[in-house]
């Protein structure tokens, strides 16, 4: 139970029967309908769901989206029902584009319910009978066949033959051996005493009783990750800080404005009306459906490059991802046992070995994963023979045998676990007696391999005069050593490869397995990484949260953890300040999936995985990840790059006319003049999301840096202020301009001086050697075009923009290229790294 302090696998059977209060002869009905009372029903915890609307009002309730509500209810409110519209309208189509893209995650959680078997076969009032999963509870007596799938942890009582395979589980792909006794080993993957919910039964049968269900259980307990309160991103945090940045910078602008205005006696009305202005022309209101937009663009890049997005704000995470933990099997290996080597009793090279035991698989075996990678190799390997009698593995003794007649004669052929083939030859195929020192060089061969992460299984023969009949189990003995058969679950091709492709791109791998520390070590060593420390589940289980967050910095790669061990490590590093990405496929992955900041799954994966995480691989490939990683970066630099306009451009021309309209005696530009600026430079700029990005802003982890964007605000947007200046001064002193053709002239110049600089602080490389993507420079110039032209058309008169000369046209400019010049010469220090 829960509360007992030993794992129920290290208990006797009578203590663990006294500690369930129950007999190993079943329940009745009415224990059952108690317990079930008791114990609740054997299924999970589902996860929160998060309604449409209760969506739409978290989006909302962001800093960013409640500055563009209360801008465009005041805008409306006074008058300017056009400007305030289209703010509402863009922020309403931002909100329903990103509630629409998430809301699809929600589906994937009711693949849990194919996760588990439907039905089990329990004994209820003396006899067996057929009773839904959930009905379950501990006590209950099940009978387990091959194929089903485990419906709770139990305790192996009875096995006959009975193997699991716990691949989803623990992440050993090798069938598991179940059999009745004591395991002392407090790891659930070295429990062989014990079946766990959702692990396959896949040869024999076996007899167990329910100890945990539901939630109590090791499958449980890792699907109740998804029940879990999802914490924000660090994309969603870092907008929300940029959004309350920029909410304070512009509740005191705004402040300070009208506060001015009333000292300086200012009407009213009209000064309110400029505030709000102000904001809207400070607020990147386009900022929400340019992050979206960009996002979802992503989302589609991605999925031709094979990974499905379930949330949106994952994409910029994956970019910012600079540490991935990933399990093993199936991810960076093929997940599919392969015959590595056959050996002679000297341990070279020979394929008779393999050549015997797929011959007795063939006629014989059990059809297991070992067998099946013996006959892919060895397909022909029968051609010729016929079965006399056959003993089935049997797996006390840990051996197999077949007698076979063919080209050799009568032949009988015998393969299981080293150890017990070993015991039973006399001699080695070149004639040299299996002596006690032969023995040892040969088991000396079997630890060899072990080391190098291969599986050994012994081959022996002999041949046999008798009559079928008369073969006995007896007569395995005085066999021939014929070798051995190495099995591996191999690297995959691509995965070194793709691991020196993260760790180029700054991206730091580290292994997270429930198999064996020995094999985890070799793998790690096959694909590159630092192999020189392994930590086990049990090494993990000594630290405390503060000495695992010092050793997670250099220890590479990890073996028989426990789910929540895997988490663990998975918050260590997060508290050393890491974007952690966490690949996994396996029920015991999801707790890792969840705390991870960025979570991915694979197509095949277990329904509690996909639920868990955040990005679905359609090929469960490194490579595929590596993709993800440059295309989540390209989609935040594409995103950063309207952040610096909003922070540098806008700020810095809202700070001028905010500086000049407390000395001109008249407003610099009128509310709906500024709404129109605004509007056409927000326009100018929906050709961000398909810009091209520089290979370099793909070769690092891309994460908001608040500090950069502060600086980049402080050079570029006075930059912005001081030519702006420059313009009022010629206006006022050199072409002695009225209120009217200031206002025109500086709306000319605002809108050139932004728009433009965009081809500028768009790229760290000059503009000419790194040209925008052809929808960006249309939607630019495009906007830029209409804003030069307005004012010279009947519609300027609306805006109340006037007609003006030539020599105030050619200074202004002068000023533009002037302007430009500057940005393309300081845009260095503005964007360098801190």
């Amino acid at each position: 139970m829960a509360s007992q302090e030993k794992p129920f696998w290290s208990l006797s059977v009578d203590a663990m029967l006294s500690g369930l209060g129950c007999t190993a002869d079943g329940l009745s009905a009415a224990q059952v309908e108690e317990r079930r009372a008791r114990f609740g029903a054997n299924s999970d915890s589902q996860p929160k769901k998060i309604g449409a609307v209760r969506a739409v009002i978290r989006r909302l309730l962001e800093p960013l989206s409640l500055i563009l509500l209360a801008a465009g209810a005041v805008s409306v409110a006074t008058g300017d029902a056009v400007g305030g519209t289209i703010i509402l309208a863009i922020l309403s189509l931002s909100i329903i584009l990103d509630t629409v893209q998430e809301g699809q995650a929600l589906k994937a959680a009711e693949m849990l319910r194919c996760s588990v078997a439907v039905k089990a076969e329990a004994r209820r009032d003396g006899a067996f009978c057929d009773v839904f999963v959930a009905d379950l509870v501990p006590g209950d007596l099940v009978r387990i066949r091959a194929g089903d799938i485990i419906p709770a942890d139990a305790r192996v009582l009875e096995a006959n033959a009975f193997t699991c395979d716990e691949a989803a589980l623990t992440g050993e792909p090798y069938p598991v051996r179940k059999q009745p006794g004591i395991v002392a080993s407090s790891l659930a993957g070295e429990a062989d005493n014990a079946v766990f919910r959702g692990a396959v039964a896949q040869t024999g049968e076996a007899l167990a009783l329910v100890v945990r269900t539901g939630r109590d259980s090791l499958f449980g307990e890792a699907a109740s990750a998804l029940a879990e309160v999802q914490t924000p991103s660090p994309f969603q945090r870092d907008l929300h800080a940029f959004g309350l940045l920029t909410a304070r910078l512009t509740l005191a602008l705004v402040l300070l404005v009208l506060t001015a205005h009333m000292l300086f006696g200012r009407p009213v009305l009209e000064s309110l009306m400029f505030a709000v202005a102000l904001a809207v022309g400070l607020t990147p209101e386009l900022l929400p459906m340019i992050t979206t937009v960009t996002l979802s663009r992503g989302a589609l890049r991605m999925a031709a490059r094979k990974v499905i997005v379930k949330r949106l704000a994952a994409i910029h995470d994956l970019g910012a991802m600079n540490v991935l933990c990933t399990d093993k099997t199936g991810t960076l290996t093929e997940a599919h046992i392969t015959l590595a080597k056959s050996l002679d009793p000297s341990g070279a090279e020979d394929p008779r070995a393999a050549t015997l035991a797929a011959l007795a698989a063939r006629l014989g075996g059990d059809r297991g994963a070992l067998d099946a990678a013996l006959l892919e190799c060895r397909p022909d390997a029968a051609t010729g023979w016929t079965l006399e009698e056959v003993h089935a593995f049997d797996f006390s003794r840990r051996i197999g045998s077949v007698l076979a007649n063919g080209p050799e004669g009568r032949r009988v052929i015998v393969k299981g676990a080293p150890e017990a083939v070993l015991k039973l030859c006399t001699m080695r195929r070149d004639g040299a007696p299996l002596d006690e020192t032969a023995q040892g060089r040969a088991h000396a061969l079997v630890q060899a391999l072990a080391g190098d992460g291969l599986r050994a299984v012994a081959v022996a023969s002999k041949p046999w005069g008798g009559a079928p009949s008369d073969f006995t189990v007896a007569d395995e003995i005085g066999l021939v050593f014929e070798g051995l058969c190495a099995f591996a679950d191999p690297p995959k091709a691509t995965a070194a490869a793709a691991i020196a492709r993260l760790a180029a791109a700054g991206v730091r791998l580290k292994i997270l397995s429930g198999d064996d520390p020995v094999v985890v070590k070799r793998l790690a060593g096959l694909v590159g990484l630092n192999a020189d420390e392994v930590l086990s589940g049990a090494d993990v289980a000594t630290l405390s949260d503060a000495a695992l967050a010092v050793r997670v910095r250099k220890v590479d790669a990890y073996g028989r953890l426990s789910p929540d061990q895997k988490s663990r490590i998975v918050k260590a590093l997060q508290a050393r300040g890491a974007v952690v990405g966490f690949l996994g496929d396996g029920i015991n992955d999801a707790p890792g999936l969840k705390a991870a900041d960025i979570g991915l799954s694979v197509a095949g994966a277990t329904g509690v995985a996909q639920a868990a995480a955040d990005m679905i691989l359609l090929e469960s490939d490194l490579g595929v990840v590596a993709d993800g990683v440059e295309e989540g970066r390209r989609t935040f630099v594409n995103i950063l790059k309207y952040v610096r306009m909003a922070a540098s451009s806008n700020f810095g021309n809202m700070l001028s006319m905010a500086a000049a309209s407390l000395f001109l005696p008249f407003l610099p530009m009128l509310p709906t003049q500024i709404l129109l600026n605004n509007l056409l430079y927000d326009l100018s700029e929906i050709g961000i999301p398909f810009d091209r990005v520089r290979a370099e802003a793909l070769a690092r982890p891309q994460v908001w840096d608040m500090s950069g964007l502060v600086r980049f605000a402080a050079i570029m947007g006075p930059l912005s202020s001081v030519f702006d200046l420059l313009t009022f001064g010629g206006l006022i002193f050199l072409f002695n301009a009225t209120p009217e053709a200031f206002r025109t002239a500086w709306f000319l110049e605002s809108m050139a001086t932004q728009i433009l600089v965009i081809f500028i602080i768009r790229t760290r490389a000059r503009p000419w050697a790194d040209l925008p993507h052809p929808l960006l420079a249309g939607s630019s110039l495009g906007a830029l075009l209409v804003a030069m032209a307005l004012p010279f058309t009947p519609f300027g008169a609306w805006f109340g923009f006037a007609l003006l000369p030539p020599a105030m046209l050619g200074g202004l400019a002068l000023l533009v290229v002037g302007y430009l010049v500057m940005a393309e010469g300081l845009k260095r220090f503005a964007m360098k790294k801190g």
